[in-house]
């Protein structure tokens, strides 16, 4: 089964030697995501919930680009700095997923790349 790499311009390009997502069959499995504006490559600015908005618009951008939607996903990972963050994170995602409820895990961290307050993946698995 061959992979394939998924992409959309309204997430922002990988800034390293990966993918946005890989295609595997039915699954889709997306890079994690951290509030990188699409449009500027810079981190946008403000808290916790500017964060998680963008963290989920790119998401939703990359799982769009491979034809699927929360609804579909199966499995999130969430990375925070500060868990403290959870219960503001939690409504925004909640927001963003609607009725969905994929499997998910949470865990703090020290640090995230370009000094992101929070970092979400997916696995997914595509519609027929």
């Amino acid at each position: 089964m061959p992979l394939t790499t998924v992409t959309s311009p309204q997430a922002p390009a990988a800034i390293g030697p990966y993918s946005q997502a890989i295609r595997s069959g039915e699954l889709l499995f997306t890079a994690g995501q951290i509030a990188l504006d699409p449009a500027t490559g810079r981190m946008v600015e403000g808290g916790i919930v500017e964060q998680t908005e963008r963290v989920m618009e790119n998401l939703t951008a990359v799982l769009s680009a491979a034809g699927a939607t929360w609804q579909d996903v199966v499995k999130t990972t969430v990375f925070l700095i500060e868990l403290s963050d959870f219960p503001t994170f939690n409504e925004v995602y909640g927001r963003y997923l609607g009725g969905a409820r994929p499997a998910r895990s949470t865990v703090q961290v020290a640090a995230l790349p370009r000094g992101a307050l929070v970092e979400v993946e997916a696995i997914a698995r595509i519609p027929e």
